[in-house]
């Protein structure tokens, strides 16, 4: 198993943002995160990616522990130079591209890769170029992302992402930004990936999607996991009232 989440708990102040979320992902396996805003999955994928700290719980990566909840009842975490081997595992594609504007699309992709990993830089740049021609925008690699339509940079930022040759990827509503037009630029690539078995936990809004990419969904509400499965039983066989509630406002 890549990850697992086990008892999950964040807050920030007085608000109980994740109060018991576990759950695990399997090596080549798509899961989609649904459910409304405010329901804590964004603070769970910062919380997968170690940007942000839990409050309870423990993060296993490939069976190691990275975080756990010592017997005081505090959040430990591994030693920094160890964490810096646990990120290294994952890959996080935002909704709003975090691209560093004063580089180019190809510097975008080769500057972690050079100086995080220590990679040659000829080998860094040619597995950008082979990112970017998959990607279908080689010919930007020259380009700044003030010169690219959105899904031009959203493309770029699942490139940079995949750069770091991460065992498992992490979309936070990676299409919220963009108009529809542009999302299905970007799903094409995703769904294009899960077609290659890559790993990944997509929080989405797009709900025919999900349940047509995903290995498992599960809906989240009020920081707890109410209902997760087969994208079919979940979609179509729904057993939790509050699944229904929130499946009936994409069905209008």
């Amino acid at each position: 198993m890549i990850l697992q989440m086990n008892h999950i708990q964040k807050h920030f102040d007085d608000l109980n943002v994740l109060k018991d979320i576990s759950f695990g992902v399997d090596s080549g396996e798509v899961v989609s995160i649904i459910g409304p805003s405010g329901s804590g999955k964004s603070t769970l994928l910062r919380c997968a990616t170690f940007l942000e700290r839990i409050d309870g719980g423990e993060i296993l990566y490939l069976g190691e522990k990275a975080a756990y909840t010592d017997e005081a009842g505090n959040a430990v975490y591994v030693h920094h130079r160890e964490l810096q081997r646990f990120r290294s595992y994952c890959g996080l594609v935002f909704q709003q591209f975090n691209l560093f504007p004063h580089y180019t699309v190809l510097r975008n992709l080769t500057d972690a890769p050079i100086h995080v990993q220590h990679r040659d830089k000829a080998e860094a740049e040619a597995t950008a170029m082979e990112l970017l021609r998959k990607m279908g925008i080689a010919d930007k690699a020259l380009s700044y992302p003030y010169q690219l339509s959105g899904g031009q940079q959203q493309r770029v930022a699942i490139a940079r992402a995949l750069a770091m040759r991460p065992d498992i990827l992490f979309f936070d509503e990676p299409t919220s930004a963009l108009d529809p037009e542009l999302t299905g630029e970007v799903l094409k690539v995703i769904r294009q990936l899960a077609e290659e078995k890559m790993t990944m936990v997509v929080v989405t809004h797009e709900m025919p999607f999900a349940k047509a990419v995903s290995n498992r969904v599960i809906f989240m509400a009020g920081g707890v996991i109410v209902e997760q499965g087969d994208p079919r039983e979940v979609f179509d066989n729904t057993k939790e009232e509050r699944t229904k509630q929130f499946l009936q406002v994409f069905e209008r």
